[in-house]
Order: C-alpha cells, then sequence, then structure tokens
C-alpha cells in the first residue's frame, strides 16, 4: 500500500536548523560538473562533488563471485546472476503451526486459520542457527508488514465489512518464527509442527517496558496500567542483539486508526484521518474516539525471544516511538549497546540509542533488559568539512527532558516519558536534520562505519536541500554514511559522505545530479534504496521499494531488484530483479554462507506498473483485482509451480550457487 506508506504529517520546522547549512552550500556551490544544473540542487558542493565525479573502479576482489550486472524487466518472475539458484519456499497462507490451516487458492481461510499460517507481505528477517555450528537448520524470524486486501479477502473483497474481516488482518499482520531444516537434497524447508513455530500477530499479548510503561498516555480502558498491549502491527524491518534475540520494529501504525482527532500531537505521526484498514468500525479500540491513547502503544520496537515460545513479547520503550524502519545494533568498545534507527517518512530523523547498562557476554541473562534504559538520540548533518577535509561533519543530539536545555523549556513534554512518545516533536525542538526518508542502516562489519538509505522525497523544495539531502524533488534516493569519531559508536561527533546517488543515467546527462553519481550506469542503475545489509565479508547489498512504471524517470529500471556493492571501490552490481508489483526486502544469511534468504513483498500489486490489468469503466483496480486475482501475477506459483497459486503471495527467495559452495560470507 504505496500511498498509505507516505502519508505526510504537520510538523513543526526549528528556525535555524537549515540556514546555515544552506548559507555554507550557496557559497560553496561546484565549478564545472554541470554548473547550471546544479542551481536547483543546492547541497554539500564537497560531498555531492565527489559522489558525481569520483572515479570508480573497474574491477573488485569482494565482486569476484559477482561478475556482471544481470538486464532489469518488468516480467512477472525473479531473475538472478548467473551461476546461482533462487528457489521459493514460506509463502502467505502456507501452514505453520500445524497442516489444518491450510492455504486455500479462494482466499477463504478464516481470522483463526491466518493466526496459524506464514503472515502476510514478507520484510525483515534473520536467521537464528542452532548453535555456531547449526548449518542444517536453525529459526528464520520473518517480519509481516501489511495485506492486500485485494488479495486477502477474495471476490467479497471489503463488503460487507466485519470484524472477522478486520480479525483476518490482523493476523495477517506481526512476525512469523519458522523452524527450518535442510531436507535430504539439501533444500531449506520448514519443520511442521515444531515447538519453536509461532505466530505473533496484530492481537497477541505484549508487554510494555521501560521508561515509558505505565505512563498517563499509555492506559486504555482494556489496560489501565499501560502496560500490556494487544499485538505488534506494520513490522517493518528488524535487528537482532548479541544476546540472541530478535528485533522487529513498527513502521506506519498510524494507518489502523480512525473515527478523527484534533489532536497535533496524534497528527504529528499522521494520526487522526480513517485509517485504510477500517479497523476502528468494527473494533473498539481501533476507535480514536473511544480509545485516543491505543495509538500511543504502538510505534516501538518489539524485543522477540525466538528460542522461548512461551515468552512474552516486549516494546522496548527507551527507543521511542515513531515510524521505526529497523534496529541496527552494535557494542561500544566499553560494552554499551548501541542501536541505530531511522524513521521512514519524508523529512523524518535519524535517532541512535546509547544504553547505559553494558553487554555481558558471559551472563546471557543479565543482558535481557539492556534495551530498557539509556539515552535516545537525534542526528544533525552539517556541512562543515572534516579534520581531514574529506568528510563532513555530524553530531548527535541527545533528546533528555533534564539534560537538553532546549527540551527542558519546552511545556509540551513535560517530562522524559513524553520526550520518547512524541520523538518526532523532540525532534523539531533540537533542530534535527530532515532527512529523505531513512530507512535501513546497516553496520559494516570490519570498520564499523555505519550507512543509511535515504529512499526518496519527491516533495523536497530547492529551499530546503541541505548537505545530506543535496537533491530537490528527489525521487531516487541515496545512501550515505558515517564513521563515529574515534570509531566509537557511542561517541556524539561522526564525519559523513555521500556513498551513492541512485539516478537515471539513460533520461538525465551526465553531471546532471538526477542522472545518480559516478558509481551509477545505465548497467546498475535503480531507484528509492531501502533494505541495506553486510555480509560478513564487507560487501553492502541493497534493495529497492522504488517506482517500475518504467518510464519517464524511471525508465529502463524495470522491477524493484537487489544489488551488491564493494564499499571500498564504489563499484555496484544488480544481482536480482523481482517479480511484477514487488518490493525487494528483507536480508539474512545462513550460519556456512551457503544460502541467502530475501523476501519478495506484495507481488501483483499493480498500480503504475507497465503490464497492469485494462479495468472496465466505474471500477477501482483494487475491486478489479478482487475480482481477477490472477490476471496480473500469480507469483510465486506462475515460477515455483509447487507452490499454490489462485492470487499473488509474498514469499521468501532461498538463493544459493549452482554449485553449493558457501559464497555470501555469512554474519
Amino acid at each position: 500500500m504505496k500511498a498509505m506508506k507516505d502519508n505526510a504529517a504537520p510538523r513543526e520546522v526549528h528556525g535555524n536548523t537549515f540556514d546555515e547549512v544552506i548559507d555554507q552550500a550557496r557559497r560553496r556551490l561546484l565549478q564545472g560538473a554541470g554548473g547550471a544544473a546544479f542551481l536547483g540542487f543546492f547541497a554539500s558542493p564537497a560531498a555531492l562533488a565527489r559522489s558525481l565525479d569520483e572515479p570508480v573502479a573497474a574491477s573488485s576482489s569482494l565482486l569476484a563471485a559477482f561478475p556482471r550486472s544481470i538486464p532489469t524487466h518488468s516480467d512477472d518472475r525473479v531473475t538472478v546472476m548467473d551461476g546461482y539458484v533462487v528457489r521459493a519456499i514460506l509463502p502467505w497462507g502456507d501452514p505453520l503451526i500445524d497442516f489444518s490451516a491450510y492455504w486455500r487458492p479462494d482466499a477463504s481461510s478464516s481470522a483463526e486459520e491466518q493466526a496459524r499460517q506464514i503472515g502476510d507481505n514478507h520484510d525483515g528477517m534473520h536467521f537464528f542457527p542452532f548453535g555456531p555450528n547449526g548449518f542444517e537448520q536453525g529459526l528464520l524470524a520473518l517480519n509481516h508488514e501489511y495485506t492486500n486486501y485485494e488479495y486477502l479477502f477474495g471476490k467479497e473483497y471489503t463488503e460487507p465489512w466485519t470484524r472477522e474481516k478486520a480479525m483476518k488482518a490482523i493476523n495477517a499482520h506481526g512476525v512469523s518464527i519458522v523452524h527450518l531444516q535442510r531436507d535430504a537434497r539439501s533444500l531449506w524447508r520448514p519443520v511442521i509442527p515444531s515447538r519453536y513455530n509461532r505466530r505473533i500477530t496484530g492481537d497477541t499479548p505484549i508487554e510494555l517496558t521501560g521508561p515509558v510503561a505505565g505512563h498517563a498516555l499509555l492506559r486504555t480502558s482494556a489496560d489501565p496500567s499501560g502496560t500490556r498491549v494487544r499485538g505488534t502491527l506494520n513490522n517493518c524491518a528488524n535487528g537482532f542483539t548479541p544476546w540472541g534475540t530478535y528485533l522487529t520494529c513498527e513502521e506506519n501504525f498510524h494507518n489502523y486508526f480512525g473515527g478523527g482527532s484534533s489532536d497535533p500531537l496524534h497528527q504529528r505521526y499522521g494520526i487522526g484521518k480513517d485509517g485504510g484498514y477500517r479497523w476502528f468500525e468494527v473494533i473498539e479500540r481501533f476507535d480514536l474516539r473511544r480509545e485516543p491513547n491505543e495509538p500511543n502503544r504502538f510505534g516501538w520496537v518489539v524485543e522477540i525471544d525466538p528460542f522461548d515460545p512461551q515468552s512474552t513479547p516486549k516494546k522496548r520503550t527507551a527507543l521511542g516511538r515513531f515510524k521505526h524502519e529497523n534496529a541496527a545494533v552494535t557494542l561500544a568498545p566499553d560494552g554499551r549497546v548501541v542501536v541505530y534507527m531511522g524513521d521512514d517518512e519524508r523529512f523524518e530523523y535519524l535517532y541512535r540509542f546509547v544504553s547505559h547498562g553494558r553487554y555481558d557476554p558471559a551472563n546471557p541473562a543479565a543482558n535481557r533488559d539492556l534495551l530498557d534504559a539509556g539515552d535516545l538520540y537525534v542526528a544533525r548533518f552539517t556541512a562543515d568539512p572534516a579534520a581531514d577535509g574529506t568528510r563532513l561533519r555530524g553530531q548527535w543530539i541527545l533528546l533528555d527532558k533534564a539534560r537538553n536545555p532546549l527540551l527542558a523549556a519546552d511545556a509540551r513534554l513535560p517530562t522524559q516519558a513524553d520526550v520518547l512518545i512524541h520523538a518526532r516533536l523532540a525532534g523539531d525542538i533540537v533542530g534535527a536534520t530532515r532527512m529523505d526518508r531513512p530507512e535501513w542502516v546497516a553496520i559494516h562489519p570490519v570498520s564499523g562505519e555505519v550507512y543509511v538509505t535515504l529512499t526518496n522525497n519527491d516533495k523536497r523544495k530547492p529551499g530546503e536541500v541541505d548537505a545530506a539531502n543535496p537533491r530537490a524533488e528527489n525521487r531516487w534516493g541515496q545512501i550515505l554514511r558515517w564513521q563515529e569519531a574515534g570509531g566509537d559508536p557511542s561517541a556524539d561527533e561522526f564525519a559523513w559522505d555521500l556513498f551513492v546517488l541512485a539516478g537515471n543515467p539513460l533520461a538525465y546527462p551526465k553531471g546532471d545530479p538526477r542522472a545518480g553519481s559516478a558509481a551509477i550506469t545505465p548497467e546498475n542503475m535503480f531507484n528509492s534504496p531501502d533494505g541495506l545489509g553486510f555480509d560478513a565479508a564487507g560487501r553492502l547489498w541493497i534493495l529497492t521499494d522504488g517506482n517500475y512504471s518504467n518510464t519517464g524517470a524511471y525508465q529502463g529500471m524495470g522491477n524493484n531488484q537487489m544489488l551488491v556493492a564493494d564499499p571500498n571501490v564504489g563499484l555496484i552490481r544488480r544481482f536480482l530483479v523481482g517479480p511484477s508489483g514487488c518490493e525487494i526486502t528483507g536480508l539474512t544469511w545462513s550460519n556456512d554462507g551457503r544460502t541467502m534468504f530475501v523476501n519478495v513483498q506484495h507481488p501483483g500489486e499493480a498500480e503504475g506498473h507497465p503490464r497492469a490489468p485494462r479495468i472496465p469503466p466505474g471500477q477501482d483496480l483494487a475491486t478489479f483485482l478482487a475480482a481477477h486475482p490472477t490476471v496480473f501475477s500469480e507469483w510465486p506459483h506462475s515460477q515455483f509451480h509447487e507452490l499454490g497459486g489462485g492470487r499473488p503471495r509474498a514469499a521468501t527467495l532461498v538463493i544459493e550457487h549452482a554449485n553449493g559452495e558457501p559464497v555470501f560470507a555469512a554474519r
């Protein structure tokens, strides 16, 4: 539901946030490299010039196993680089707990059955092996972000609208914990039944922990304690901890509430308009008129123990409330836990959490609540050159009511708990840098350098550009990277630059920022980088969720894709192209590096695709697809016939080298 994904919200703009940045950018405009083309794209000239003009190596030892980019296409199939094989497993609706809740091609499964099946629209995930030498089996923790009603409900679609339908949608959200094992042919398959298999849905009991737990704004009539919430929703990307737990991140939670709200603090998150899911019409807790605090119980990072199916998931409120994309975890030299997080909406912020406690590898039980106490920061990127002249500077601004004078003086956030509940407003007040949709964050396994995808922002105007977000009407996105001072992720200052600006060199001439930076060529061009991950060798994997119209600014780009990059030399190659209407997302590896798992989300979203069906006058596309669910796509069944069809289904790809070599360097 891309229309829901970019819901712009009212915001406060700090008066001095960009003035200095823009002034410096104007004074240091690029010379040459397109001249007039840059007049509408005030940026950090140093960073942008390097990105556009730096030479890119022609070869890379890191990419020796990935010799050349594959072509784009707009077909309804997955293609991968020569020498690799791909399968699909775990499609939406397949049985998970037992075989009684089987896939029904006509989408007639009940809400209760959906709660025992694989959820819909797979997103972030992580593979947890059974021990360091667990090469043959493990647990896959798998997010389910949202669902497409035109495929979820079948021909009857949404009318009449009932509580049963709403509950089916709720149970299609959340997380699946799946026990995977290699079979006699060395193929990964789910183990059913297994004591480990588990669905955590939009209705599962979850504990609220940390400094916000019990706050008045989290109390409802069903939970007067403000410590117990039902469900986790819009589970986008993920993280994992050194102590073996899974982090699932709640993103666009505003979509699920309706009934109206004039509260400006709700509106700052896009809450107030009737949510497109219509749950509020039949379930009281999603009706803002009856339960105005229920939205405050969503927008958190949730910690799950995948190996204990009886454990209660915990929403860790110390990490702040916003539209979380993922949670990238690392350790400071002194053992404190550091978590980097992006808020996926146009003009939103990058955050960092630093725990008060220290990780103790010798005492796993002592680590379980490390995410309940710590400091939350928000990023400011400036155009000041770094000391070595090659990078720019930035700083982390503490979001603490007692220790930040700007927050201390603002009566709208009376306590630290209010700061965490309304982290966006806190970022406004302290003057954080408004980013082009910060999504996944990934940490280099050797250098500790941190990368973030800034997916796109076509609403940014020429007067709003800044060093980190250098293009107006940014339709293609960029990847930014930084290194903390002294290599310490808990340091308050960092140096940064732009790793790559995505763009279209077929549509725009070289030197025009819309063509992308020097690393972008017709052979590897892409738009809207979203998912991001490093393997243990230090290769950067880039997954896209962008425009697949294949026309205009996006001509030649085809369906969404996955690329692999060598961050040392800037070389990028296209490794995979997905089926029609999908997003490529989620990334993890088996413990031996033989297998890469990648998700295909929402195959069959036809709007804007060059192969979209023509619909009769007076019908909308969703209603037409509900009545004709295979007219546009029947992936994965159309490509992998052993998987049931009847309509498009999200699924997990299993990718391996054709000769079985461990080439992916597992983390």
